[in-house]
């Protein structure tokens, strides 16, 4: 009884030394991750901060406790692995666990714990053949899983079901290079219920090195891009973009106000809409950051969908502040979309509306046709008696389109703070440089919601910034569909000059 009770005693006083020796080399904000068991693992984070070395630690925890594993190490080429994966792995082997518990074969490079019988085995995805004879997974580590196809990732999904007692895992970890990545699509904007997602960066590392932390944070001054993305982890892309990424990823971790999203809901008799109402809808193509006040002005670019994109968009500016309050976006036909945006202008006090004029004239035309009194004017010459013209609408040429996108890039640098969409900053991390200088959508994305602010800022000009002192009068506010909670009430007094 003396002995089983003294060998009770030791093994809790070995496992609290193996917690104490664990936590103590373990950077505190992975150090829960060792529980995580979740299906998907998704360590996302810049250089330095220590995913790789927990990722690698937590297969070395799990290979010496757990019996009968046969975790996959991959990466996109599988040259790479011998001077990353399976280096640091063996270096971790030295540093924290006795090496004569190991199995280590430099030749084929494989790991084996021979007290457990459990595996680690390398491979690349380049390497048909001997991705072929794998088989009996329980376990997988994609290192820089950015540089993988989503194609890529669900054969190896579907090898996770070798027979084990304990939970399958894949650890996923990646630096994010681009913002339109099926990573992002996959695990970040729709986060699956059976994955956990973990962020870091160099400053959540505490065993770097004061001569490395320098290096990382000196590219704040010399490359801001590769600061934004590299060293704290932000969403990127490739290619030079156009805004200031890091102002931009910043404003988007500071995002806070969450928008009322719904559609407009109205009465239409054939040649006029009357009684428009806001119908909150969860996911609804409108969204409302700001509630217009009485004594606002305020402006509406938009982007009709044209050349390489299915999507109408329409930003909602404050004239005198410049700040984003509504936005619409999303797939219309062109007199739905003109519906919606007599509804957005009437519900901003008459906002000026520019319409982009390139592609189709349908939605200006049809704004005119419902009697919607405030649109933007634009002056040209007409092509036949060389008078000076006013037509409606914005159009974009190569003289128009590199000022009011110049006008979009300083706004952006200056007052990063009055943007409130997360769609809009997004696009805007795809806004680039092609190879002729030439700034647009990177290929694959969309450029509709930057235009459309673009063309907002631009007419703000035509439209008054407060207004004078006189006498209000009272009006009612829109009406609003039930279910839904919104800023005003149904049947609550707004006052208008």
């Amino acid at each position: 009884m003396r002995n089983s009770k003294k060998a009770e005693a030791d093994e809790k006083i070995r496992a609290l030394l193996w917690y104490k020796k664990l936590k103590g080399t373990t950077n505190e904000s992975f150090f829960y991750l060792y529980e995580n068991e979740k299906r998907y693992l998704v360590l996302m984070g810049g250089a330095g901060s220590g995913k790789s070395i927990f990722a690698g630690r937590k297969i070395l925890e799990r290979v010496c406790s757990e019996e009968g594993h046969r975790i996959l190490v991959v990466r996109k080429v599988a040259r790479t692995l011998r001077e990353s994966c399976f280096t640091q792995l063996c270096a971790q082997i030295s540093d924290f666990y006795d090496p004569k518990s190991f199995k280590i074969n430099r030749t084929e490079l494989s790991i084996r714990c021979e007290k457990t019988g459990s595996s680690i085995i390398f491979a690349g995805l380049d390497d048909v053949e001997k991705l072929k004879s794998i088989y009996s997974i329980t376990g997988i580590w994609i290192e820089e899983a950015s540089e993988i196809t989503e194609s890529d990732f669900n054969q190896l999904d579907i090898r996770l079901r070798g027979e084990s007692r304990y939970y399958k895992q894949i650890i996923i970890s990646f630096n994010p290079v681009d913002v339109n990545h099926w990573l992002k699509k996959r695990f970040f904007d729709h986060k699956p219920e059976n994955a956990e997602v973990h962020r870091s960066t160099y400053k959540d590392n505490r065993f770097l090195d004061e001569a490395a932390r320098k290096v990382l944070e000196d590219y704040k001054n010399t490359d801001p891009y590769y600061y934004s993305v590299y060293c704290l982890g932000e969403w990127g892309v490739y290619g030079k973009t156009v805004f200031d990424s890091l102002k931009v990823n910043q404003r988007l971790n500071s995002l806070k106000n969450k928008a009322h999203e719904g559609e407009f809901l109205y009465e239409y008799d054939g040649r006029s809409i009357y009684r428009e109402r806001f119908r909150p809808i969860d996911g609804g193509r409108v969204k409302i950051y700001a509630e217009p006040k009485a004594e606002e002005f305020f402006v509406i670019g938009a982007d009709t969908a044209g050349e390489g994109s299915d999507y109408f968009a329409a930003q909602v500016i404050n004239n005198e502040t410049g700040e984003q309050a509504a936005v619409l976006h999303g797939y219309y036909d062109e007199d739905l979309f003109a519906a919606q945006l007599y509804c957005l202008g009437k519900y901003y006090n008459n906002a000026l509306i520019g319409v982009e004029a390139n592609f189709s004239s349908y939605p200006i035309k049809e704004l005119e046709r419902l009697g919607y009194k405030n649109q933007f004017v634009r002056q040209s010459e007409d092509t036949f008696t060389h008078k000076v013209v006013n037509s409606y609408g914005f159009k974009t040429t190569s003289a128009t389109r590199p000022v009011i996108i110049a006008d979009l890039i300083e706004e952006v640098r200056e007052k990063p703070e009055f943007l409130n969409d997360r769609e809009t900053l997004e696009e805007m991390l795809t806004f680039v440089r092609n190879e002729r200088g030439r700034a647009e959508a990177q290929a694959g994305a969309h450029d509709d919601l930057v235009m459309a602010l673009a063309i907002a800022l631009y007419i703000r000009p035509q439209q008054k910034i407060r207004r004078e002192n006189r006498k209000p009068k009272t009006i009612y506010n829109f009406e609003f569909e039930k279910p839904g909670k919104c800023a005003f009430g149904e049947g609550e007094k707004k006052v208008y000059i």
